[in-house]
């Protein structure tokens, strides 16, 4: 194991826009892997409901989207795995490298025409290998500079940059594809997306220097005798149970999907309750601890009205929605492009007036709460929509961007305060886990979106965005009222 002076001293440290070299490795890495990944998202859903005739699957519309949930939960939840790896065994850079290769088989099986079998193998790689690359290649990153380094922030702000480029420019690029010459092309895209990021990968990864290069904490022989034991435990217990299902008949999607959503609300709850009861623990942190309780409840809220982005709202937009610009017929993907145009036009205004404000703006609680606002009033907008829309008549696609524009606005409010926060307030003993329990938030509402869609065809429209939209606004009030106890819990935290 190295320190952090060695690492840091074998990064060249310019080379990339004033940056360590190694940014540019990074930055082209994270830059296609998202694209591999926001390309397969934008069409992903269609696909799966498609009928057989149009290059589809063919599955039931709600069940399409209770996969959509159940593999975006899967996804978060597989980075805890995935940072433990590269933390106990591999170390980050091969963790990213192992990661991006599972992607890319992910994308080759939806690029071939193999049904669903393939729709389900590709799901398991790109859950498998997200878990591994998207915590790691952040971790690397850090890994890059000085902890005094002027840079470090203007150089995360680059590499995040990276990550909204190739989240804008896959759905446009995947959607004309998929719309042109069907969803298989499409897909190929995503996985020549993702093979481009491995090959920049392997060929200047020199420029890391011994970033990442070797686990943070490597295992001695005692512990891998008793990971492997407990993995192989673990395994076999998930096959006997898969085993029994099948043979009951139990083994279907809307059965899986109460257990994720079990796990998806189980895991954070038992988490969260592990370092409170820490002896490591002590009485201030425990405080920050419960103050980040309602917190973390608000980032399930928001993030489950923002995930629908790809589910129910993906689903809205391409059934409900008028697409016909002149003579041109508008992709439904290309919809998923306005949520990092959005942010890539907004968040250095966000930047820039969180400065000018200083002390003077609002705390972390009201940021959250106004973030709930937001989101609930994007789906109010929703309602609009479908309300003063002529019956028989698409709704206009103005609507739509509108909505996600306010989701946006809510993200830059609660998205980059939120890590922030998780940092501060979790006890110093668990810091190393913050990163993942900040994205259990995201998996917890997901794994409850998957219970949520399933009410989508049953009830009205007005209803479903209605309430979720009246729960989103009345949880924020709850939280602005409340937000002088939390500030006051957070003890000294900002």
């Amino acid at each position: 194991m190295y320190s952090k002076e060695e690492i840091v001293k074998s990064v060249p440290q310019t080379g990339f826009v004033g940056q360590p070299k190694g940014l540019f490795t990074l930055f082209f890495t994270e830059f296609w892997e998202r694209f591999s990944y926001y390309g397969m998202r934008a069409i992903l859903i269609f696909y799966m409901y498609y009928a057989l005739k149009d290059g589809g699957l063919g599955l039931d519309r709600t069940q399409a989207n209770i996969i959509m949930s159940i593999y975006g939960s899967l996804i978060y939840m597989s980075g805890i795995i995935g940072g433990w790896i590269s933390d106990r065994i591999t170390g980050t850079r091969k963790a990213v490298f192992y990661g991006g290769i599972l992607i890319m088989v992910g994308h080759i099986l939806l690029a071939l025409p193999l049904g669903v079998s393939a729709l389900y193998a590709s799901m398991f790689f790109i859950i498998i290998g997200t878990g591994l690359l998207k915590p790691n290649v952040s971790s690397v990153v850090g890994d890059l500079y000085a902890e005094s380094d002027p840079r470090r922030d203007s150089g995360f702000s680059i590499f995040y940059m990276g990550i909204n480029m190739g989240s804008f420019i896959a759905p446009l690029l995947v959607g004309l594809f998929q719309k042109n010459w069907g969803f298989h092309a499409g897909f190929s895209v995503a996985a020549v997306g993702m093979f481009l990021g491995l090959l920049v990968f392997w060929k200047s990864q020199k420029n890391l220097g011994l970033a990442g290069s070797v686990p943070t904490n490597p295992m001695n022989a005692v512990e891998k005798k008793k990971a492997v034991r407990n993995f192989t435990v673990g395994g076999l217990i998930v096959v006997i149970l898969g085993v029994i299902a099948y043979m009951t008949g139990n083994a279907n999607v809307e059965n899986f999907s109460l257990l994720i959503t079990a796990l998806g609300i189980l895991i954070p709850t038992v988490f969260i309750a592990f370092m409170y009861r820490s002896p490591k623990t002590n009485a201030d942190e425990k405080s920050r601890l419960l103050a980040y309780i309602p917190l973390f409840i608000c980032a399930v809220m928001f993030w489950a009205i923002a995930e629908q982005s790809s589910t129910i709202l993906a689903t809205f937009i391409d059934t409900r929605t008028n697409l016909t610009l002149g003579s041109f017929d508008i992709p439904a993907a290309w919809f998923q492009s306005f949520n990092p145009l959005f942010i890539i036009a907004m968040a250095p205004l966000f930047a820039v007036l969180w400065t000018k404000l200083g002390d003077r703006g609002p705390s972390t609680p009201k940021k959250f709460a106004m973030a709930l606002f937001f989101s609930g009033i994007s789906f109010i907008i929703m309602i609009a929509a479908i309300v003063l829309t002529p019956e028989d008549t698409l709704v206009n696609p103005l609507w739509v961007v509108f909505s996600i524009f306010l989701v946006v606005v809510g993200e830059l409010l609660l998205s980059p305060v939120g890590l922030s926060a998780t940092t501060k307030l979790a006890p110093a003993a668990f810091a190393g886990q913050t990163m993942a329990l900040w994205f259990l938030a995201s998996a917890a509402a997901q794994a409850i979106n998957a219970q949520l869609v399933r009410v989508y065809e049953h009830v009205s429209e007005t209803m479903y965005f209605g309430v979720l939209g009246g729960f989103s606004i009345v949880l924020g009030v709850i939280i602005l009222l409340i937000s002088p106890i939390i500030s006051k819990a957070m003890r000294g935290i900002k």
